[in-house]
C-alpha cells in the first residue's frame, strides 16, 4: 500500500474528475493499526511521509463529502480541492492518544474548508459573517426543501429547531433567494431594459475630478478672502468672531461680556457690526 501510495499525488484533482475519484476510491483503507502507527510516526517523529499515507488514505472521503454540497452551482473539483486543504489540516492536528479514528476527527475541518469556500463564492455579496448567520446558512438550505418561500408554520419550525427569531429565518431566507445583477447592462440589452442596470443609476456624482477641483478651489479662494476681510477689523471685533464662530469651542456672549467688562448687548452689537464688515469686505473682493 505505501508504494502505491508514494506513486501518486492526488490532493489535487486534475482535469479529469471521474479518473480522479475512480484514482482515490482504489486506494485502501486504512486498518485501526495501521493508522495508529502512521498517526504516532507523525505526531511523535513528524514524519512527514506518515503525514502523506494519512492524507491519501482518506481522500475517499473527501469525495463523498463534497458530492453532499453538489446544489450550490460550484465546481465539484474545486470543493474537493478546498476539502482536501481541510483534510490535511486534520491530519496534522490528529492526535492518536484521544482513541478516535482520524475520519471521525477530520470531518469537522473538511467540513469548514468547503463552507468557507462556498461562503466565499456562492454570490458576489456575502450571504453570511457571523458563526450564527454560517450555522444559518447551511440548516437553512438542508431545510428547504421546495424553491417556494417557507409558510408561517414552517419559519416557526425552522426557527424552533435551529434556535433563532422567525425574523432571522426570514432574513436569511430572502438572503438565499436573492440573485446577483451584473453592474453593467448586457451587450445585448434594447433601450427599455438597459436603464434598469446599476451602472446607470449608481452614479456618484460627487466623484467628477472637475466638481472635486472646483470645489476645492472655491473652498481655498473663500478661506483666503475670508482671511484678508479679518485682517481688516480691530483686534477686539477679531477675537470676537474668532471665539463665537471659529474656534471649537464656542464662548457665549456672557463669557466675552466679562472678558471686555462690558454688557452681553455690546458684545452682540460688536458682532453684528464685525460681520457686517466681513461680509462687504468678501462682496467687495468677488
Amino acid at each position: 500500500m505505501s508504494k502505491q501510495l508514494l506513486a501518486v499525488d492526488m490532493t489535487t484533482p486534475g482535469a479529469n474528475l471521474e479518473a480522479y475519484i475512480s484514482s482515490v476510491s482504489a486506494i485502501p483503507v486504512l486498518s485501526i493499526e495501521e493508522e495508529r502507527k502512521l498517526a504516532e510516526r507523525l505526531h511523535y517523529e513528524n514524519d512527514l511521509e506518515a503525514a502523506r499515507q494519512l492524507v491519501m488514505s482518506h481522500l475517499r472521503f473527501v469525495v463523498h463529502i463534497a458530492r453532499s454540497y453538489s446544489g450550490y452551482g460550484l465546481s465539484q473539483a474545486d470543493l474537493i480541492q478546498e476539502g482536501n486543504l481541510g483534510l490535511m489540516k486534520a491530519v496534522k492536528r490528529f492526535d492518536p492518544t484521544v482513541g478516535v479514528r482520524l475520519v471521525s476527527f477530520a470531518v469537522h475541518w473538511i467540513k469548514a474548508e468547503i463552507h468557507e469556500f462556498i461562503l466565499k463564492n456562492w454570490r458576489i455579496v456575502k450571504v453570511a459573517t457571523t458563526k450564527a448567520q454560517r450555522k444559518m446558512f447551511f440548516n437553512l438550505r438542508s431545510a428547504k426543501k421546495t424553491l417556494s418561500w417557507f409558510t408561517h408554520k414552517e419559519v416557526h419550525q425552522v426557527a424552533e429547531d435551529l434556535g433563532v427569531e422567525p425574523r432571522v429565518v426570514r432574513e436569511m431566507e430572502g438572503r438565499l433567494s436573492s440573485v446577483d445583477t451584473s453592474f453593467d447592462a448586457p451587450a445585448d440589452a434594447d433601450d427599455e431594459s438597459a436603464p434598469s442596470a446599476p451602472v446607470y443609476f449608481l452614479e456618484d456624482k460627487s466623484a467628477d475630478p472637475a466638481a472635486l477641483l472646483e470645489n476645492s478651489n472655491w473652498a481655498e479662494n473663500s478661506t483666503s478672502r475670508l482671511h484678508e476681510a479679518m485682517l481688516q477689523l480691530d483686534e477686539r471685533s477679531q477675537d470676537i468672531l474668532m471665539q463665537r464662530w471659529l474656534n471649537e469651542e464656542k464662548a457665549t456672549l456672557h463669557e466675552l461680556a466679562d472678558k471686555y467688562s462690558v454688557s452681553a448687548e455690546r458684545i452682540r452689537q460688536l458682532e453684528k457690526n464685525a460681520m457686517k464688515k466681513i461680509k462687504a469686505a468678501m462682496e467687495t473682493d468677488s
